[in-house]
């Protein structure tokens, strides 16, 4: 019986077809390699492509934020990121932008007020005999008319000030000798406290707590004139108000906030926060 013979393969070449394929995928591969070495990863626009996706989980891996911009509508490249602190920033500009537009106004005499901003707070000098006579802690009528100028403008900004510093300072009553140090001090505190109270008279609490108002008498010691002659000491008898911003994104670089957490973590139960903020303070008994 003849035997069926089966029919063979497509002879000794059917696998040539992988040479082809195995020299594409390399190629693809040196093509990738290549796109990778001539790119370029910008991490501000990483983060925030990141961020407008999932923000909690950059935040948690303490990565930067994006770049703040303003949205010029191409590409997004310049896409805004929310900023707390931004609010404290133009609240103190616009104060100082009041300041600096009354010191110029008709209505400050030329030499009795001077203003300047640093990065987050803005020092105001009241000079020459503005406030208190030679000395005298008593508030004349004229400071308080500067005050009651200034007194809307602090309302406005209330909420963004961490604190509202009022320095008192003497004059050398002679060049040669320096004051008694205990009617010194005292007078610049005294000078000090009567600003601080006007202040807090004619602001309301829920504008700025009292807590944020310090007084601070530093006597002659800051001059900013020789004392030898009085028109030079009527420069050094001044007060000064500096005004620092608050830090709206952590709590506990607030001053007011942070002299109470301090104190309440070295005195157990001594100090507690209301619902309001506000401190509510428990006194031992044991006849202090």
């Amino acid at each position: 019986m003849a035997s069926i013979k089966k029919k063979g393969g497509g002879g000794g070449g059917g696998a040539n077809w992988m040479d082809t394929y195995g020299d594409m995928v390399t190629l693809l591969l040196c093509f990738f390699v290549l796109l990778y070495s001539i790119s370029t990863i910008d991490q501000d626009k990483w983060m925030v492509f990141i961020q407008s996706f999932n923000r909690d989980a950059v935040e948690e891996l303490d990565i930067p934020e994006g770049p703040v911009g303003e949205n010029t509508g191409m590409h997004g490249d310049d896409m805004p990121i929310p900023d707390d602190n931004n609010e404290v920033d133009v609240a103190l500009n616009e104060l100082y932008d009041f300041l600096v537009e009354y010191q110029q106004s008709a209505a400050a005499a030329a030499d009795s007020i001077s203003v300047s901003k640093g990065d987050d707070f803005v020092f105001i000098s009241f000079d020459d005999a503005v406030f208190f006579d030679g000395n005298s802690s008593f508030l004349r009528r004229d400071g308080k008319d500067v005050l009651d100028v200034l007194i809307p403008a602090l309302i406005e900004a209330g909420p963004y000030i961490d604190e509202l510093r009022v320095l008192g300072h003497t004059a050398q009553q002679y060049a040669d000798k320096p004051n008694k140090v205990s009617s010194d001090r005292h007078l610049a505190c005294d000078r000090a406290a009567e600003v601080a109270i006007y202040l807090q008279e004619n602001i309301s609490y829920e504008s700025l707590h009292p807590g944020r108002i310090i007084a601070m008498g530093l006597g002659q010691w800051r001059n900013v004139a020789p004392n030898d002659t009085g028109e030079n000491r009527a420069k050094n008898r001044r007060v000064e108000l500096i005004i620092s911003g608050r830090d709206l994104e952590n709590e506990l670089t607030d001053s007011y906030r942070q002299y109470y957490t301090m104190y309440d973590e070295a005195n157990e139960d001594s100090t507690n926060f209301a619902a309001d903020g506000n401190a509510v303070m428990s006194y031992n008994t044991n006849g202090n």
